[in-house]
This record gives C-alpha cells, structure tokens and sequence, in this order.
C-alpha cells in the first residue's frame, strides 16, 4: 500500500467520524468513547493494574498476564512489553527517536494508520523529545504521523517515557523498547481530541543518530 493510499483511507475514517459526531453532544461522544475502551479491555483479556502496583512491580507491566497500567491523570493504558536497550533519555536532554508505530481506531475497531509495512522501511517516524526536569515534550520531524497529523505529537505517546530506555541495539541480544498504549481522545493525536475517540498504538522507540 502506497503512502497515498494509507494517508487517503486515514482521512476517509476521519471524514466519516466528522460526519457522525456532528449529531451528538459532547458528553454523548464521550460515554460512547469509555464504552469502546471498556469493550476493547474485555475483548483483549486486557488485566488492568494501579500505578501503585505498576511501582511495586518495579515499573513493569507482566506482558504473559497481559497487564496494562492505567494511569489516572490522563486515562492512558500502557503495557512495556519491552523496556529497550541503551538509557532513558536524561533530564535535561533532547534526542531525535525513530518511532515504528500501528494505530488503530478503537471506536470503529480498524487499523487507522501505520508505518510498519515494506513501503516505509526506509522511512520511519522520527519525533524530537525532550525531557525537562522529567516532563516530557515531543515534535514530529518526519513521517507518516507528521503528514497526516502534523508535528504535534500525541501525550500519549509520551506516558512511557520515564519507564523505558532508549537507544540503539549494539550486541546480538539487545532490543529497541516497544509498547502497547491506550490512548483517549484527549491525550490523542489531533483528529481523535477533537472526534473524541480513542486509539490503541503499538510503537517501537530506538534512538536516532
């Protein structure tokens, strides 16, 4: 599938969205919205722990029980299924992060956009992220996301941050971080704060040169 194509069917999604969200209130979209997450835990055999228990655990998600941490200021799920090679990105520092990423619409259960397919090996979603006194802020440079998007990069794609390590495989064994994330509307890329719905993102960080 061509970068057109995938850019055109992401677009034909949101227009549909558009046209239905019309017809109802704000409250409206939001009800339907838990409901869908809701339903999404359920048919995922998804186990939702507290962030008293995901730092109990020593800030990790059990991926065999399919443990997902909700973290309650902003309604994200997250599972580290892989917490990566190399170092967390430090106070202070800025780094460009090659990010390979699905995501799929959980209000109409469709795979809404992706960079993982033959076409965009040789292009991956590249952000800048910084991280000041530990908050962290992040800008699309470059890929599929910026194009359909725009630069600014969803807060939920940000909540994994201080929990993972980021950077680049040097020995046989070592691996790129990789996590499952829920994200609500709110915390969403544009389209989906201002549609109200949620999505559910499986993305690879690795550290770019």
């Amino acid at each position: 599938m061509t970068k057109t194509k995938i850019i055109m069917l992401a677009l034909g999604a949101l227009l549909m969205l558009s046209a239905c969200n019309d017809r109802e209130t704000y409250a409206e979209m939001k009800e339907k919205e838990r409901s869908a997450i809701n339903q999404f835990i359920i048919d995922k055999g998804i186990k939702v722990i507290s962030e008293t228990d995901f730092k109990a655990n020593g800030e990790v998600t059990n991926v065999a029980n399919n443990e997902f941490v909700l973290f309650g200021s902003n309604g994200v799920y997250l599972q580290i299924v892989r917490k990566g090679c190399g170092e967390k990105i430090k106070s202070g520092e800025s780094a460009n992060v090659i990010c390979r990423f699905l995501e799929r619409n959980v209000l109409t259960d469709t795979l809404q956009l992706t960079n993982n397919s033959l076409y965009f090996a040789s292009m991956p979603d590249v952000m800048q992220v910084n991280n000041t006194s530990g908050t962290f802020s992040a800008s699309f440079v470059s890929g599929v996301m910026y194009s359909v998007y725009g630069a600014s990069v969803p807060t939920g794609w940000l909540v994994p941050f201080p929990y993972i390590n980021v950077g680049r495989p040097v020995n046989e064994n070592d691996e790129i971080a990789k996590v499952k994330v829920i994200v609500p509307g709110e915390a969403g890329q544009q389209q989906a704060s201002q549609y109200v719905y949620p999505c559910y993102y499986e993305i690879t960080f690795e550290r770019g040169i």
